[in-house]
């Protein structure tokens, strides 16, 4: 009998909690949204097999010495992961468009108004018994705004690891939503004529102009704002291999081995802090609720800013391209560009998308940078 308590008491079926079983569920669930929903695949796979594997009883994966203990603290914990995820990001990213149209840029700045907005709503959320959000917290929280998710994983890293596995879990879900949340702000905040303007071709942009923005960007970054320069760093990095010419195989390597490579770990690494201890609270029912307010308030200021600026442009600015602020790059555009056409079957609107999409992405991390700069340690 003895012998058979003690089998008993190594299964995993024992010593499993509630709590424990729930979280395999919900790790179940994002499964199911990536492989039968096709909701950002590449990282709720490996978010959601992190999460059944952080939850195993007596496994031991999180434990000093388990592989999910030493992939969080190697890539998340040093903030490398996210940093190489921008690096070939910016491999990837062409700034042909915004180049061609520069004052996109008010767009994609203009985004991430939903950011500073939700950073006073979570704090507001404190008059909620159970729910207590530091300054640190808020400001890691509200950066769901700007539909980044290598973004929000490194400021939540920097000032509230904690909540790191539901602000990242909030983030890449939003983004994947992003075909179901966006199209209903769009066609509330504009008519059918506004969906239907055509905009003028965009002018090609020289070899020169490419080479050269990703290293005037450091160089204000570096100067203004020094604590978003490891993102936009590594992101310039990556679009200055891309735009020289000369490094054909480093660019491939950063487009393709590399950022999958890091997105197998950085998925892994984010679903090794989903466990049942942290990630069922009201707390993280409030970091989702937050996250989709702010990403509605991007979505919406943008399209906002665009109307603004097509009563006083020269040419005609179709203001559904303001809801590619976010950076939530390239789907925003994709959306914009669906929701043109069909309003106007003629329209196409995505590269005019692009410009405010990828100014998005810049925009986001200049944002964390101020954050961090205002409430990090």
């Amino acid at each position: 009998m003895d012998k058979l308590l003690t089998l008993w008491q190594t299964t995993g079926i024992s010593a499993m909690t509630p709590g424990q079983a729930g979280m395999i569920v919900v790790g179940g669930i994002l499964l199911y949204l990536a492989i039968a929903k096709k909701f950002e695949p590449l990282l709720l796979l490996p978010i959601g097999f992190g999460a059944i594997l952080a939850n195993i009883p007596l496994g031991g994966f999180n434990d000093p010495g388990g592989v999910l203990y030493y992939v969080y603290t190697v890539g998340i914990d040093t903030g490398m992961f996210p940093l190489l995820i921008f690096m070939g990001v910016g491999a990837l990213t062409d700034f042909g468009p915004l180049l061609a149209n520069p004052k996109m840029m008010l767009l994609g700045g203009a985004a991430q108004f939903g950011i500073f907005a939700t950073l006073f709503g979570a704090i507001a959320l404190n008059v909620i018994p159970g729910i207590e959000f530091s300054m640190a917290d808020a400001a890691a929280i509200s950066i769901i705004g700007g539909a980044d998710g290598p973004t929000a994983i490194f400021l939540a890293s920097r000032l509230a690891p904690d909540l790191l596995g539901a602000i990242a879990v909030a983030a890449y879900s939003y983004m994947a939503l992003v075909p179901i949340i966006q199209p209903p702000i769009m066609k509330l905040l504009t008519n059918k004529a506004e969906r239907q303007i055509k905009m003028e071709q965009l002018r090609p942009v020289g070899r020169r102009e490419k080479i050269f923005f990703p290293l005037a960007v450091v160089l204000l970054t570096l100067l203004l704002l020094p604590s978003a320069t490891p993102l936009v760093g590594m992101f310039c990095l990556g679009n200055l291999m891309r735009e020289s010419g000369v490094v054909e195989r480093l660019t491939k390597t950063t487009q393709n081995d590399l950022i999958n490579i890091v997105t197998i770990f950085l998925g892994l690494a984010v679903g090794s802090k989903l466990q049942a201890e942290q990630f069922l609270s009201f707390t993280t029912l409030g970091i989702l609720v937050l996250g989709a307010i702010a990403f509605a308030i991007g979505t919406a200021s943008g399209i906002l800013m665009a109307k603004l600026m097509g009563k006083f442009s020269s040419s005609p600015i179709n203001p559904l391209i303001g809801a590619a602020g976010v950076s939530a790059v390239p789907m925003a555009a994709r959306v914009v560009n669906k929701v043109g056409l069909d309003a106007n079957q003629s329209n196409f609107l995505l590269m005019h998308a692009m410009g405010p999409n990828v100014a998005g992405v810049l925009g986001s991390a200049v944002a964390a940078g101020v954050l961090l700069a205002l409430v990090g340690p």
